[in-house]
């Protein structure tokens, strides 16, 4: 089989396949479908593998609107094409894995993400297209693939041979994390980054990861059970500059970078030494934080650029935050808040109803909580029992578990129903967390006081609120 001239690997190219209409990046990967003002996140994920493959290139279908029909024609000049994955978009990406094998039968395919890393064999059966998945961190995994190893000599795959799936044995999670090389140069080769906007962050703005692994244990969350790990194992402070210094030369009109570790402030020394570096180059940033940092590194960020912290509040109900093991006090949350407020930092809260335990006195409880500690912006999920979580095992336990992560439109659904709590309660309960939270005067007040002073926030703002309504709209039977 070919390769890349004068590399040594297959022609690869790393794809995050089209999707329906109205299809966005969601958080990470192919989390989800529609939100309620659509976003792209970065492709990361793929960026990775691909500045380790020579000669490679990532497609990011969503963003740049490409049909099945656009990127088909890429199957006749590739050797390998990898694409990633997850359990809402599976089907979906499973139908453009054949039109890509119907297209050049010699293609070798092979898919990636959590998904595939949690079930492995149901994807192998799902289309012959698919030659192989790679599990868990498939970074080198991938390089190797590319290189044209044998996949039996390759840690981390499972592979279809002679009619039976065969696993190989697992990759050990990567140490040196500075062994990875700059995904920003990728960004710069195949993507726009104008088309990648997330409503609370300045436009145009960069995101990537300075570690892997989070050690909170959150049953809910997804990528520390699957493929990062609850170990923080992180990229040195020098390495991390150095990439940012990179971006700022190759994306002069960024006006934000981002942060997309699990839980960036897991190491506050780090965090700080990296602040302090950011300050000197002069770069606004934001980044995840659990609502537990004190006010005294709080305010070192700060004062080096920091603007905007992602904060997972998830539950105003201890005994929630409890069941899904959160490690998070109500009162050490609303202390952060304050905190954040007088130095401030803004925050965009995340919040997530249908979590074990869930009454409607606790969702009422909640959107109170959410209304006293005010965040700038905020985002209301639905509790997603994704594969491979201890809240997905327990829901399968409990009998807890009736329809998919998504419907037939996109929209999230409720996959999680209760006793004493139905689906479509809970599903009916996010239209009135965002309409209690963002329909008060105090906040209509605050919004419109941010637009007056900034033009272009003003027709971002009108445009996204268009959008807003309009996902409000869809959700309605």
């Amino acid at each position: 089989m070919p390769s890349s001239a004068g590399t040594g690997h297959l022609r690869t190219l790393f794809l995050h396949p089209p999707s329906y209409d109205g299809f966005d990046g969601g958080a990470g990967s192919r989390y989800q479908a529609r939100r309620e003002i659509r976003s792209f996140w970065y492709p990361t994920w793929l960026a990775q593998p691909a500045a380790l493959v020579p000669g490679s290139r990532l497609v990011d279908a969503p963003p740049d609107g490409l049909t099945v029909e656009d990127v088909l024609p890429l199957a006749r000049r590739y050797d390998l094409a990898v694409l990633h994955t997850s359990t809402p978009s599976f089907s979906w990406d499973v139908k453009v894995a054949d039109a890509l094998k119907g297209e050049n039968p010699y293609l070798r395919l092979g898919m990636v993400g959590a998904h595939v890393a949690v079930h492995p064999e149901d994807a192998l059966e799902a289309s012959d297209a698919i030659e192989f998945v790679a599990r868990s961190e498939f970074d080198f995994t991938i390089q190797e693939i590319a290189q044209g190893r044998p996949l039996p000599t390759v840690l981390g795959v499972s592979y279809r041979d002679n009619g039976c799936i065969r696993h190989t044995p697992a990759r050990p999670p990567l140490e040196d994390m500075d062994a990875l090389p700059f995904v920003v140069d990728v960004y710069k080769r195949d993507l726009t980054i104008e088309h990648y906007a997330i409503g609370y962050l300045l436009h145009p703005y960069v995101s990537l990861y300075t570690g892997r692994g989070c050690r909170s244990r959150c049953t809910f969350c997804l990528w520390p059970q699957t493929v990062g790990g609850h170990r923080y194992r992180t990229r040195s402070v020098g390495h991390v500059l150095e990439e940012i210094a990179l971006a700022r030369r190759h994306f002069p009109q960024v006006r934000e970078v981002f942060f997309d570790d699990d839980t960036f402030t897991d190491d506050l020394p780090r965090a700080e030494a990296i602040a302090r570096g950011l300050g000197r180059l002069g770069v606004t940033w934001s980044c995840n934080a659990k609502a537990n940092v004190p006010y005294a590194t709080l305010r070192i960020l700060k004062d080096h650029g920091l603007r905007l912290l992602l904060v997972g509040y998830e539950s105003g109900n201890q005994g929630i935050l409890n069941n899904v093991k959160k490690g998070l006090r109500l009162d050490v949350a609303r202390r952060f808040t304050r905190a954040c407020r007088e130095l401030g930092i803004t925050i965009h809260g995340t919040f997530i109803l249908g979590l074990p335990g869930e009454t409607r006195e606790t969702i009422e409880a909640t959107i109170r909580y959410a209304c006293e500690l005010d965040p700038h912006t905020i985002q209301v999920s639905i509790a997603a029992p994704y594969p491979g979580t201890e809240m997905h095992r327990e829901a399968v336990a409990r009998g807890w578990l009736g329809g998919g992560l998504v419907d037939g439109r996109g929209l999230q659904q409720s996959a999680l129903g209760y006793p004493h709590l139905t689906r479509t309660e809970i599903f009916d309960s996010v239209e009135t967390f965002y309409r209690r939270f963002y329909f008060r005067p105090k906040k209509i007040f605050a919004l419109a006081r941010e637009m007056a002073g900034d033009r272009r926030l003003l027709a971002r703002r009108l445009r996204e609120g268009a959008q807003f309504v309009r996902f409000l709209t869809q959700r309605s039977p």
